[in-house]
């Protein structure tokens, strides 16, 4: 048997009291099988939390199904007729829940929390557009071209070529992932975060503009 395997049976084997009942449970277990209290939710990063391999790389609907089936298994209305510390717990659940699944469904939090995950010792998002002059450049030249956009058509250029950059830093994030790059993905991030208010900023222009 392998080292992995021999882990894993060791945790379905791990057992504890229950601290309402007193009965065996699975250490893993949120719900005790005997009484069916529900314990809060335990110390995990977001990844585990949902059930999902540390990785940069998430497919959105897996992610999606893991946290819908999760918020089902711990909704409140299941502990209505239960004790108030299990509702308590349950909406302790559904906010751990909410976090994980915020933070790695979009890419740019997921990409930060991700490399606090990988070594904590990095400041997260330290790359800032200042310490890039390659960067600095870009958002300089991008924030000239988005100030002389007078139409909307002009405002949609710069929207859909932010789109593209966009794709593209995200693809080239998960191949630093892949290759444990983690300044590479911490520079990656930076210009992910320009883009995402370059966009925002655009947006907010265009809507100025079909008001007026």
């Amino acid at each position: 048997m392998g080292g992995a395997a021999l882990r894993k049976e060791r945790d379905i084997e791990a057992t504890a009291p229950c601290g309402r009942c007193g009965g065996v449970m699975p250490v893993s277990a949120d719900i005790c099988p005997a009484c069916k209290a529900l314990l809060p939710p335990r110390a995990a990063d977001h990844f585990r939390r949902l059930d999902l391999p540390i990785g940069f790389e998430l497919e959105a609907k897996t992610l999606e199904r893991r946290y819908l089936d999760l918020q089902r298994r711990y909704h409140p209305d299941r502990f209505a007729r239960g004790k108030a510390e299990d509702k308590a717990n349950a909406l302790r659940h559904a906010a751990a829940l909410n976090e994980a699944y915020e933070t790695l469904r979009a890419p740019l939090r997921r990409a930060l929390y991700l490399i606090g995950l990988l070594d904590p010792s990095r400041i997260k998002d330290a790359a800032a557009t200042e310490k890039d002059p390659a960067l600095l450049m870009e958002a300089l030249e991008r924030r000239e071209e988005l100030a002389e956009a007078m139409t909307a058509g002009a405002i949609d250029a710069v929207l859909a070529r932010a789109a593209r950059d966009a794709e593209g830093v995200v693809r080239d994030l998960a191949a630093s992932f892949a290759r444990r790059d983690l300044a590479g993905a911490e520079r990656l991030a930076a210009r992910l975060k320009f883009l995402d208010k370059l966009a925002d900023d655009a947006r907010a222009r265009r809507r100025v503009l079909s008001a007026g």
